[in-house]
């Protein structure tokens, strides 16, 4: 039986530094999740194989290349931004190996592994209210920062374009060689939402017949970490709504349940918003059944479940 990777990385031709391991990731078919669904495949970018363990390697390496390029990062400045965690991790371990102190906001709820990720890279955490999710801690870095802005680079990762342009140059481009350009539909949940913008806006120039579906929690009170319903959230400057053809609301429960089945069927243990991603290109799956197309539907694996094993939805 051919194995279920489609391209794999290229390790031996990338050279020797850490950073450089960033992207390239590999795109897996996942069989048995679109079983039911004649005629439509799933796909999905496994980004935990980034070094920092998520997609958010990409967007922090180019927010602070383009902090470095312009002059508003240098030493001795100290990396501030908000995050629900894989942003601040990515921050952490760039930071590391660059030499530059790291200070994040993050909501108290964050998970157990990534605050001990954090601490493990060296980073400060200062934590905010739960119930206020990304919003409150991106409140809290503003005020930090406006406080003594002299000695941070505040990224911000919600309103750089380099977020989104990280997978406009990166992501997108890889996808497109992967699936040989036959991917008929993108679809990613979003928090910044830099990464559907910026695969759908590369998507949208090189292959104008894909249809970019866009998702996102149910409602404002919900359990996925790091995602934003942008009805009720702070809306991020790089969000674009023009870009989705059509949005997947997701519950909570679906996402925690793709998120087991993965493991248990496909062998893949990833993360919430993964399973939120995953569920919600079955969704998509299901309505071209419906209509008799067929698809290849490619999503994002946002980041491993190793984060998240001491959440209590695993026990179900």
């Amino acid at each position: 039986m051919m194995p279920a990777v489609l391209v794999n990385r290229s390790w031996h031709a990338r050279g020797h530094s850490l950073l450089s391991q960033i992207g390239n990731t590999p795109l897996v078919h996942l069989p048995k999740v679109s079983s039911d669904l004649p005629g439509v495949e799933i796909y999905a970018k496994m980004e935990f194989f980034n070094p920092g363990g998520s997609v958010k390697d990409r967007a922090a390496l180019n927010m602070i290349q383009d902090g470095e390029r312009t002059g508003r990062l240098a030493p001795g400045r100290i990396i501030l931004d908000s995050t629900s965690g894989n942003t601040g991790i990515a921050y952490a371990m760039i930071g590391a190996i660059k030499g530059y102190k790291v200070r994040l906001c993050l909501p108290a709820n964050a998970s157990h592994e990534r605050k001990r990720m954090l601490q493990a890279y060296g980073a400060e955490m200062i934590f905010t209210d739960a119930a206020e999710g990304s919003d409150g801690s991106i409140r809290k870095v503003r005020e930090i920062y406006e406080q003594d802005p002299d000695i941070y680079f505040y990224p911000d990762q919600y309103n750089n374009p380099a977020n989104w342009k990280a997978h406009f140059e990166s992501t997108g481009v890889e996808i497109i060689q992967q699936t040989s350009g036959r991917i008929t539909h993108f679809v990613a949940a979003m928090g910044t939402s830099g990464t559907f913008t910026g695969v759908s806006r590369r998507l949208h120039l090189d292959l104008p017949h894909v249809e970019c579906w866009s998702a996102q929690p149910s409602s404002g009170f919900h359990g996925l970490e790091g995602l934003k319903h942008m009805p009720t959230a702070i809306v991020p400057g790089i969000y674009d709504p023009t870009l989705a053809a059509n949005n997947v609301w997701v519950e909570t429960e679906d996402a925690y349940a793709m998120a087991r089945r993965l493991g248990r069927e496909e062998g893949v243990l990833a993360g919430i918003s993964s399973g939120a991603n995953v569920h919600a290109a079955r969704e998509i799956g299901k309505q071209l059944v419906a209509r008799g197309r067929p698809g290849m539907i490619v999503t994002i694996l946002c980041d491993s479940a190793a984060k998240y094993l001491s959440e209590a939805f695993w026990d179900d």
